[in-house]
């Protein structure tokens, strides 16, 4: 395999490029503050863990200002997209103070917010959490979860994807 360099561009930007050659799905996190608030954004780092117990595994990056507050909750949702909610990725990405304005959501456990018309939806106790560098390591017991026969929305090489039949 013939490896391609990249003049100019420095570790970090390589490795970041790099492992985005790693497919990956879209989700949105959701949870509620200790006011009650909904809160969400957006999160390709999702992944299964185990099935017996039932675990899931994210990432969220120490400096976001929302970290303590998904650190502190009892419960969160991971809401797998599907390949016609990219509003919705890219709504829960922003710094838009109200992210679920308009938005008719579905409460699951603890009243957390659950987005309509996913892939996927699992609902978590926020079990353990780890430092991982530069992003805190989410690892966490799937209480309930629900599914629709639906393609999901990926992400590859820096752009949306969809998959192909």
């Amino acid at each position: 395999m013939t490896q391609q360099s990249f003049p100019g561009e420095d570790f970090s930007r390589r490795f970041r490029n790099s492992l985005g050659m790693f497919a990956t799905g879209i989700t949105v996190v959701t949870a509620r503050t200790p006011a009650g608030e909904p809160i969400g954004l957006t999160v390709n780092s999702f992944n299964s863990v185990s099935l017996d117990p039932p675990l899931i595994v994210w990432s969220l990056a120490k400096d976001l200002p929302s970290r303590a507050l998904f650190e502190g909750c009892e419960y969160y949702a991971i809401n797998v997209l599907a390949e016609d909610q990219t509003e919705l990725s890219q709504r829960f990405a922003s710094r838009l103070d109200d992210k679920f304005a308009g938005l008719a959501c579905d409460e699951g456990v603890g009243g957390v917010p659950l987005l309509r018309g996913c892939c996927a939806r699992f609902q978590c106790r926020n079990t353990a959490r780890h430092e991982g560098g530069d992003h805190v390591v989410f690892i966490s017991e799937v209480v309930d979860f629900d599914r629709e026969a639906r393609a999901p929305l990926i992400y590859f090489g820096g752009a949306y994807r969809q998959l192909k039949a």
